[in-house]
């Protein structure tokens, strides 16, 4: 794999997708890759759930009233492959950039959400699927299993990525240390200007410490991204005026280097696409000090595997055995 001294310049895109509409959504990405290769980027990562919108309706709506949200949403995840992810991994081809796109991601009946890689040649090559959805998000989403947890070598650099909390699993964190990361992206919602989850006021907290923790444990770059919330996404949810309410904006989004610091002051609630140039040569200054998968680790003290067995129902092959296709309407049943 790759171990790279260089100086790699790469964006965030720090911004809502039209919000559950994922044609409409698909369309802003590709803008977005545009934009972002044009700036000189050669890795763009996107906030968690970009397409086609975060489900905000989960921390302000009971269940009665979020299952209609919950049904437009599943009808507008992206299905991964399908045409949507072709446009999209067509966008990156064209710009000649890696893209790390956060999507709710539909397979079969169940709901993902997912951190999909696609290559500069065109690709989806990868996916991350979230680990454990938190708290209120297990109402949407399935859990991810040992497959997604991986780095990407993109020939620059090692990269990988976790969502939201998953940065507070420890383990995680330990297994993209170990497989080499040198570009982390953390991807995460704008829940700050959500009001009605009672981590609002102190999300951006946890974002920027647990970011600047990996940074330091994994000797890291880290690309904080989140999204942000749009006035349709406020006219949408409709929750009533008063301290519930989500506002217009949020989100926070930087890079930091693997001493866990800003690299600028990060941007806020506003659209943009930022962009930082990340000398990995630096990576080595942190690894001197403590490298946390080598002369810092010990194996001989404390043991740790990944289970990458896909954890389905059914092996896909029996499923297809399974499943009797009709080749015409005058097909006739014996």
């Amino acid at each position: 794999m790759t171990t790279s001294f260089e100086t790699v310049r790469v964006a965030a895109v720090h911004a809502a997708a039209p919000f559950l509409n994922l044609e409409a959504g698909v369309r802003r990405a590709v803008e977005f890759i545009h934009e972002a290769a044009a700036g000189g980027a050669r890795l763009v990562a996107f906030p968690e759930t970009f397409l086609p919108g975060y489900p905000y309706w989960i921390w302000s709506h009971t269940t009665k009233y979020a299952a209609p949200f919950f049904a437009e949403l599943y009808r507008n995840a992206i299905e991964l492959p399908s045409p949507q992810s072709d446009a999209i991994a067509a966008a990156a081809r064209e710009a000649g950039v890696w893209v790390s796109l956060g999507v709710n991601e539909r397979d079969g009946g169940t709901l993902y959400n997912t951190m999909a890689w696609y290559s500069p040649e065109g690709r989806l090559v990868a996916k991350h699927r979230k680990l454990h959805p938190t708290n209120a998000e297990r109402t949407v989403w399935g859990q991810g299993d040992g497959r997604d947890l991986f780095v990407v070598d993109t020939g620059f650099a090692r990269v990988g990525g976790l969502i939201c909390f998953e940065h507070t699993m420890s383990l995680a964190r330990h297994a993209l240390t170990a497989m080499g990361e040198q570009i982390h992206v953390a991807s995460w919602p704008a829940i700050n200007a959500t009001h009605a989850d009672p981590n609002a006021g102190d999300f951006n907290h946890y974002a920027t410490t647990l970011a600047a923790a990996h940074a330091i444990c994994a000797q890291t770059y880290v690309i904080v991204v989140q999204g942000r919330i749009s006035e349709e996404m406020v006219e949408r949810l409709a929750v009533p005026a008063g301290p519930d309410a989500p506002t217009v904006g949020g989100g926070i989004s930087g890079f930091m280097g693997p001493n866990g610091k800003w690299l600028a002051e990060p941007h806020r609630d506003t659209e943009a696409v930022i962009f930082a140039d990340l000398d990995l040569s630096m990576i080595a200054f942190a690894k001197y000090f403590a490298d946390g998968a080598g002369h810092y680790d010990r194996p001989d003290v404390f043991r740790f595997d990944l289970d990458r067995t896909p954890h389905t129902t059914l092996p896909e092959s029996t499923v297809q055995q399974g499943v009797i296709r009709v080749a015409s309407a005058s097909t006739k049943v014996v």
